[in-house]
């Protein structure tokens, strides 16, 4: 093997070295070299868990690659919210419960609005107009259409808790059964990962989990640098810490997942990237949301009360609901268009830039401002819009439960 293979994984590894070295850094050290270090090593373990991550599943039973691997693929974004909901618990009354639910809702808006039209658009600028995927991944849209029905409830009853965990994480486990029961599908390797892939099988596993290992040990070990660094920063620059923790976090995590799916995309297989970016959807939209309301009753000794949220948090979890509602709306006949694609760039784009013309706007209609409008406004587009679909295609919406079937 020659070190013109191996240098994504150096790079990677030196990206991940002085976000370790923070550890011996003075204490009143700049939060914005924290932030700037430490998500820079985040970023960095976060490519090797993703090329470890393909590389693993050719060597693991097909039920535990299913689990673990998923799991494994999303630890930088689970670190983070972890992190903020631990110590919520740790401090109800402080804000790290809104900052949970910021870097949750961010991370799952960011994946539809960016990751799912970035797929569609670069595809369809090289080879067809709309990205198809197979038919099996109508299991996801069915398990991720379950559980946006029941992420809308939460708002409406105005409450996160243990049992709403236990239903999400149930949806992911039955998910999870379905899945696991079918046969392994051999999947060509490319890029990094293909060095792993090359190697003898006995050096292969030592490789793969010793990344796994240093790779988890990077990421949890800049966890609290980088959350604490991006809130410290925020307020430094008068920046609401709020948006910092919801838009800034969750690019260090996904980026690595983003590159992988836009190259795949960019070689003419982007049904295979579309359908990781679903999974991940689903992972995090079960997984992560579920495991919110149980680390933060550990944290804090007590299955009650709920985590603390307010208007703004429930609204968060509307809007990100009506999104991936629309999303599901969009691939009922698992395919993803064009014109489709631009939808969801555009109605994220208007949210994402609202707070920039929101008080503009509010003034040309004569409206009291109100921080709100806004997101209960694109949240009830996306619930319209997708109502709409639903009903429209309801052949392709009942035909959705074939997904139950292995």
């Amino acid at each position: 093997m020659n070190i013109r293979a191996l240098r994504p994984y150096i790079l990677a590894v030196l990206m991940t070295i002085p976000g370790l070295a923070l550890h011996l850094a003075p204490p009143d050290i700049s939060p914005f070299i924290v932030t700037l270090l430490s998500g820079m090593a985040i970023l960095g373990a976060s490519f090797l868990l993703t090329w470890a991550c393909e590389v693993a599943q050719m060597d693991m039973p097909q039920a535990v690659a299913v689990a673990v691997v998923a799991f494994i693929a999303v630890l930088p974004e689970y670190a983070v919210d972890m992190y903020f909901t631990w110590m919520a618990g740790q401090h109800p009354e402080s804000p790290y419960s809104h900052y949970a639910i910021a870097n949750m809702t961010g991370a799952n808006r960011l994946l539809i609005g960016v990751g799912w039209s970035a797929i569609v658009l670069i595809f369809a600028g090289r080879f067809h107009s709309a990205v198809t995927l197979n038919d099996d991944k109508r299991t996801d849209v069915l398990f991720l259409a379950m559980a946006t029905l029941y992420a809308l409830f939460i708002p409406i009853k105005g409450s996160l808790t243990w049992v709403d965990g236990l239903v999400l994480l149930g949806i992911y486990v039955w998910y999870i059964l379905i899945i696991m029961r079918r046969p392994v599908e051999e999947e060509e390797l490319e890029g990094p990962a293909e060095v792993l892939a090359k190697l003898a099988k006995k050096i292969r596993l030592r490789t793969v989990g010793g990344i796994f290992i240093f790779s988890a040990l990077v990421i949890l070990g800049n966890a609290e640098s980088f959350s604490e660094g991006l809130v410290a920063s925020g307020k430094q620059l008068n920046i609401n810490e709020f948006l910092l923790v919801q838009w800034v976090a969750p690019l260090a995590s996904e980026a690595p997942e983003f590159i992988v799916a836009v190259m795949f995309a960019s070689r003419g297989n982007a049904g295979l990237a579309l359908g990781c970016l679903l999974s991940s959807k689903l992972n995090q939209w079960t997984l992560l949301v579920g495991m919110i309301p149980g680390v933060y009753a550990v944290s804090s000794g007590s299955l009650s009360p709920a985590i603390n949220l307010d208007t703004h948090q429930f609204q968060e979890i509307l809007l990100t609901a009506g999104q991936s509602l629309f999303a599901v709306a969009l691939l009922l006949d698992l395919r993803l268009h064009v014109r489709e694609a631009v939808w969801l760039l555009l109605l994220f784009s208007l949210q994402l830039l609202s707070p920039l013309y929101e008080v503009h706007l509010e003034g040309l209609l004569g409206l009291p401002h109100d921080p709100l409008r806004l997101h209960l406004f694109y949240a009830k587009v996306y619930l319209v819009l997708a109502v709409i679909l639903l009903v429209k295609n309801w052949r392709q919406t009942w035909e959705l439960r074939k997904g139950f079937k292995v």
